[in-house]
C-alpha cells in the first residue's frame, strides 16, 4: 500500500515537471506580437467610402444631431403619454443610436484618438547682463 502511494506521487510530480517544461518551451518558441499603427489609408478599394462614412458619423454635425435626438426622444418618452409598441420601439431606437454617436464623440474628445508625441526642447538660457536685474 505504501509503495502505491509513493508511485502516484512520483507520477504527479513528473507530470507537473513535464507540464512546466512544455509551457516554457511554448513561451520560448512562439513569437512576440508586433503592435503597429497605420499611417495612411489602406489599399483596398472599399476603404475610401468607409472612411468617409466614419467621418460623417463621428463629425460635428452627427454630434449635434445626436444631442437633438437625445433631447427629442427623451421628451417624447417623458411627455408622450400612451404610445403604441411600434412607436415606442422606434423612439428607443433613435435614443440608442443618438447615445452611441454621442458617446463616441465624447470619448474621443476626452481621451483623443491617437498618441500625442511631444518633442523635448532645451530650455532657453537667459544670461544676465551686468547692471540689469
Amino acid at each position: 500500500m505504501q509503495a502505491n502511494i509513493s508511485l502516484s506521487r512520483i507520477n504527479a510530480q513528473t507530470f507537473g515537471y513535464l507540464a512546466l517544461c512544455l509551457l516554457m518551451l511554448y513561451v520560448m518558441v512562439t513569437p512576440e506580437n508586433a503592435f503597429a499603427s497605420t499611417a495612411g489609408s489602406g489599399t483596398l478599394p472599399y476603404e475610401s467610402w468607409l472612411e468617409s462614412l466614419r467621418k460623417s458619423v463621428t463629425g460635428p454635425v452627427a454630434f449635434a444631431l445626436s444631442i437633438i435626438g437625445i433631447v427629442v426622444a427623451g421628451g417624447v418618452l417623458i411627455f408622450g403619454g400612451d404610445l403604441n409598441g411600434f412607436f415606442r420601439t422606434l423612439i428607443f431606437l433613435v435614443l440608442v443610436m443618438a447615445l452611441i454617436v454621442g458617446a463616441n464623440n465624447i470619448m474621443s474628445s476626452f481621451f483623443g484618438t491617437s498618441a500625442e508625441l511631444a518633442q523635448l526642447l532645451p530650455l532657453p538660457q537667459h544670461t544676465l547682463v551686468q547692471g540689469q536685474v
